[in-house]
């Protein structure tokens, strides 16, 4: 496999093990060449801490795009995950649109929303302007939640494999050829994720866990987008990183200090040999 580079676009919790702390060390131990936009820093992520500081990173983005276009550095693939505003968006829409070499794949995580709600700092104009995102993209990773503020559908807790067929066949109408649908069950003791290619549908169903962990959802993407960049199908990257994520969590049950990620470091080895060429 070419040696690629990939480019992720997303916060940095400098404590947390959430967004580029675990996009960036997940997608170098798959082999990549990972550079990073941050679009803000944070002291610590939002869910559990009080007092953190934001440094919001949007006035810096166009400065950096001009200098990595004066260097002639462009892309391989692009990666995006949580964005802090529809300014931002925009910003990387033309990043994705200039920097990147002939068939450059665009990847979108819209981070945004969960347990059907969006988190508090957005707002429906946010949503239209995600959904511009994912429309450009190649491949969306969304979550329920998350497709169904995609797509205006009623979001629900328990749902039929017509429900979420519905909502795989509105997302593939917003343009993207590829959706990796997320948090997926269809028994209570299980969870799985649903990838549509050009109107194939997969499910891979695996065991659910009953402990939540924060971040989780960034590691399940990071771990999809570097297998998909390392050659794999997107079937087998969306197998893969579900294994990977239950692994994280089962790794961190029982440490009762360790509540505000998932100790997914120790595990890095053995996803590079996995992935390895």
């Amino acid at each position: 496999m070419p040696y690629r580079r990939v480019l992720t676009i997303q916060d940095i919790s400098c404590v947390g093990q959430c967004s580029l702390t675990v996009a960036l060390p997940i997608l170098s131990a798959c082999g990549l060449e990972t550079v990073i936009l941050p679009s803000a820093v944070l002291s610590t992520h939002t869910a559990g801490f009080s007092g953190f500081t934001v440094r919001d990173l949007t006035d810096d983005m166009p400065a950096i795009k001009a200098h990595w276009q004066k260097e002639n550095i462009r892309f391989d693939a692009f990666y995006t995950g949580y964005l802090g505003s529809t300014k931002q968006i925009d910003y990387v829409s033309d990043i994705m649109k200039t920097l990147g070499n002939s068939g450059a794949p665009k990847i979108v995580d819209p981070a945004m929303a969960d347990f059907g709600k969006l988190y508090p700092a957005f707002d429906m104009p946010y949503v239209a302007k995600m959904s511009e995102l994912c429309a450009q993209a190649d491949i969306i990773l969304p979550n329920i939640t998350e497709a169904c503020f995609l797509t205006g559908m009623d979001y629900r807790e328990e749902y039929d494999q017509a429900y979420i067929e519905e909502l795989i066949a509105k997302l593939t109408q917003l343009g993207t050829r590829t959706v990796v649908l997320t948090g997926v069950s269809y028994h209570p003791d299980k969870l799985g994720v649903l990838v549509s290619e050009s109107g194939k549908m997969t499910y891979y169903e695996h065991k659910r866990i009953p402990k939540s962990c924060h971040g989780t959802g960034d590691v399940y993407a990071s771990v999809c987008v570097g297998a998909m960049l390392k050659g794999r199908s997107v079937v087998e990257a969306a197998r893969l990183a579900a294994d990977f994520t239950v692994r994280c969590i089962e790794n961190t049950i029982g440490d009762a200090n360790h509540w505000y990620g998932v100790k997914f470091e120790p595990l890095l080895a053995e996803l590079g040999r996995e992935l390895a060429d």
